[in-house]
């Protein structure tokens, strides 16, 4: 069996990322890395959005970038300006070209479909791959998305619409997702907070149809790509094991009261690649743990008052918009924490604590 320096398991976001982030670097000259990935071909699957509150790799890769959004429930709207930090969408398709192509061309990089090929004993492994569970019983983020092409142009492309409430709840958090690529296209979601276990809830299409039909007032159009997944909303088991470090979100670089992990993997990537030489001993990465604890709040106060969470949302983003999206990046200090924390019903929250 083949020995390498280094071990990626799972070639998707986190995997890749992180072996580019080496590759660019020139971590790999003198070592070798092995990627261990089950797929046989490479093409567009997920589109990661993300507010750009630091810089990353893979402007290249972006679709669409907007300024401002807005925010809808069965009250009324709310528009929010947004100057500082665009919102952008990245092509999974694209990103994965671009790694590829930089990767085939390390002859110290391989990949291979299984972990039986190699032997790990002397390898840093890094693992992307959580601990299999039965998970049911805990919250996710769960969705699916098509994107649509109009024979008109419908769409105001310079605004997307971050959630809209204004949807039958079901007892649980349902809002739709729309993102305009251009004046004729648009990705729409149907988007669930809520326990797996319910399948009443993923009739996704039917949900989708309606959407469409009846509150987007499309009547012709044709899909054009498709998309669903589940964002655990939890921390994943990962074991720890010797040599090995967790990435993506079996390393916890989820948020989990959003589902945002495109820029945390990319600011792990970067921790990895500073501190390779002692990568082993060095302090484990994590998003802040004050977020960790405002999460875990958040999450209780989902779960025991669903009804609650549109206004909530809603009265969140009516704090400056610079303040709501370097908080729910993982950038806010503590002014910015307290101004979103005041938006918040009090007593529900404090009750939630424990």
């Amino acid at each position: 069996m083949k020995e390498f320096d280094y071990v990626i398991l799972g070639g998707g976001c986190a995997g890749l990322s992180l072996a580019y982030e080496l590759d660019i670097n020139k971590k790999i000259e003198n070592k070798s890395l092995a990627i261990i990935e089950k797929r046989d071909e490479y093409k567009r699957d997920k589109t990661w959005s993300f507010w750009k509150v630091n810089d990353h790799n893979f402007d290249d890769c972006i679709i669409k970038s907007w300024h401002n959004f807005s925010i809808n429930s069965k009250s009324g709207s709310y528009e929010v300006l947004n100057k500082e930090y665009p919102y952008q969408t990245i092509d999974s398709g694209l990103f994965y070209r671009k790694i590829l192509n930089q990767l085939k061309q390390n002859k110290n990089i391989e990949f291979f479909k299984s972990i039986d090929q190699l032997n790990l004993e002397n390898s840093i492994v890094f693992n992307s791959i959580p601990v299999k569970e039965n998970y049911e019983g805990k919250l996710w983020q769960h969705f699916k998305g098509i994107e649509i092409e109009t024979p008109d142009n419908i769409f105001d492309d310079k605004i997307f619409n971050l959630m809209d409430f204004d949807c039958d709840q079901r007892d649980n958090v349902h809002f739709f997702y729309t993102l305009p690529f251009s004046k004729n296209k648009a990705l729409i979601e149907t988007t669930w907070l809520s326990k797996m276990n319910d399948k009443t809830l993923r009739d996704y299409d039917i949900q989708l149809e309606k959407y469409i039909k009846e509150t987007l007032k499309i009547k012709n159009y044709r899909i054009i790509y498709q998309e669903n997944g589940a964002i655990p909303l939890f921390y994943q088991i990962s074991k720890n094991e010797k040599n090995k470090i967790n990435i993506g979100s079996a390393g916890g670089m989820t948020r989990l009261s959003t589902g945002y992990t495109f820029l945390n993997i990319q600011d792990h990537s970067k921790y990895i690649v500073n501190n390779l030489e002692i990568i082993q001993s060095s302090k484990p990465y994590h998003i802040r743990r004050k977020y960790e604890f405002l999460d875990n709040v958040f999450l209780n106060v989902l779960k025991n008052h669903p009804d609650k969470m549109p206004q909530i949302f809603l009265n969140m983003f009516k704090a400056p918009s610079k303040t709501v999206i370097k908080f729910l990046s993982n950038k806010s200090n503590i002014f910015e924490d307290l101004r979103i924390i005041f938006k918040m019903p009090k007593w529900i929250f404090i009750k939630n604590i424990f």
